[in-house]
This record gives C-alpha cells, sequence and structure tokens, in this order.
C-alpha cells in the first residue's frame, strides 16, 4: 500500500468513526455539535409552549425562523388569539417585540435579555440565543456518566472573563453518539442552582434525531415548569432575509 493510500484510509477511518472525549478536546466541540445538532445553519418550525403554574396553565403556539450563523431570529405567536399576532426579532445583538393589538414596537434593552419571555420560564436571551455557549464559555469535560439509561458526557462550561453572560457555572449531560442534549443546570455567582431544563422525547425530525420536548423548571418556584414542544422543525433550508426585517414584524396577517 502506498504512503497516499495509507493517509487516506486513515482520514476515512478518522471521519467514519465516532469521536471520543479525548478526539472532541475540552467539552467544547462537544457542545458545538450539540448546538449545531439542534439549531443547524438555518432552521424553521412550530413549537408549543406551555406554561404551569400551581394556580394556572396557558399554551401559546410558535412560529420560529433563526439562521443561526448570522444570528437572526423571528417569532410570531400564532394562538391563542388573546396573543395571536405578538413577534419578536433578534438581529445581531439587537431585539424587538411588536404588540399587534396597540400597534407599537418595542426595542428590548440588553439590560431585559434576561427577562422572562411571555411570563414563561424561558428568558429573552433563551429564546433568541443572545448569547454564545459556544463562544462565551469555556468547556471541560468533567466525566462520562449513566443519565436516563443513555451514556453521556458531563461537561461544565463557565463564562469567559468578559464575556456578557449571568450564569456563573452551566453543567450540561449531553448523549454519547449523537450528542444529542439530556439535561442542563444553571448556576448562580453564589454557586445555587437556579433552573433545570431536561430534554426527553428523542426521535427523528427534520431528517435529525432531537429530543423533542424541552422542560425548564425554576428551582425555587415548586409545582412551576415551562414546556417547549417541537410540533414540526426543518433544518438548513433557505430562509428569506425578509422574515428578519421590522417591516415584517410589524405585517401581521
Amino acid at each position: 500500500m502506498s504512503i497516499h493510500a495509507v493517509i487516506l484510509f486513515c482520514l476515512l477511518a478518522a471521519l467514519s468513526s465516532p469521536a471520543t472525549a479525548e478526539e472532541v478536546g475540552s467539552g467544547r466541540e462537544i457542545i458545538r455539535r450539540m448546538d449545531t445538532l439542534m439549531r443547524g445553519d438555518t432552521s424553521a418550525g412550530i413549537y408549543e409552549m406551555t406554561v404551569r403554574d400551581p394556580n394556572w396553565e396557558r399554551t401559546l403556539r410558535l412560529r420560529v425562523w433563526e439562521k443561526g450563523r448570522e444570528k437572526k431570529t423571528f417569532i410570531r405567536i400564532l394562538s391563542p388569539p388573546k396573543e395571536e399576532g405578538i413577534g419578536t426579532l433578534k438581529i445581531g445583538f439587537e431585539m424587538w417585540n411588536y404588540l399587534p393589538k396597540v400597534e407599537k414596537t418595542i426595542k428590548v434593552p440588553p439590560s431585559m435579555m434576561m427577562q422572562a419571555w411571555m411570563g414563561s420560564d424561558f428568558t429573552n436571551d433563551d429564546l433568541v440565543k443572545e448569547s454564545s455557549i459556544v463562544e462565551d464559555y469555556v468547556h471541560r469535560v468533567i466525566r462520562e456518566v449513566k443519565i436516563e439509561g443513555f451514556d453521556a458526557y458531563q461537561i461544565e462550561a463557565v463564562p469567559r472573563p468578559d464575556a456578557p453572560v449571568v450564569w456563573d457555572k452551566i453543567l450540561y449531560w449531553v448523549r454519547k453518539g449523537d450528542y444529542v442534549p439530556l439535561r442542563q443546570e444553571f448556576y448562580s455567582e453564589k454557586g445555587e442552582l437556579i433552573r433545570v431544563m431536561t430534554f426527553s422525547e428523542i426521535k427523528a425530525m427534520g431528517g435529525r434525531v432531537i429530543p423533542t420536548l424541552w422542560q425548564m423548571r425554576p428551582i425555587k418556584k415548586p409545582g412551576r415548569e415551562t414546556t417547549l414542544r417541537v410540533i414540526a422543525v426543518e433544518f438548513n433550508q433557505p430562509i428569506d432575509d425578509e422574515i428578519f426585517t421590522l417591516r415584517n414584524l410589524m405585517r401581521v396577517r
């Protein structure tokens, strides 16, 4: 076998073999692959968000478009009628909400990125991914564990000194082999566990295998949770740039 054939064989073997923790380094590559799995270069889908409190429950149906690499997100509420037409647009580091009942567009300042979105347990930052889980944090694999019957990497993410984030630490559990997220824990500057997000109902959708039910639970609010269910989603399909404009934000059909 020639030296060229040996090199080609090694390259093909590396591409076809599942990555180990050592091959993906300190954890950054695992998180990057997890983020790519969940977002793609683009995504467009229908979601249902249900907010549950001990005394009440409400469900919103959402249509969401995203261009991950360009940091663009557009969200339109489809139902119920009371909130129908409300929109959220994020371009780069700027974000706006549109309220059709009063025909008013409100620019969201950076200081409000951690405020609740539509009364849920997801923040503005969560919904439009203002902070980058890949670029704003330093990651390391803590251990390899079993969770919900799956082999997974447990990864610690701590913010870079100049990163515009509020969490002092985030712990991730990511399934081996396909980088499906299983669990995330968010810690404050005091080291307190503030909220937990779990991922379940893993199945094929949009040409890839993803969790289709996300549950966010605030630790200090017993009986409270917000779930986000993926109804349908497509990845890496062309999305017209007209979607991500203030003109479209105010155009309620």
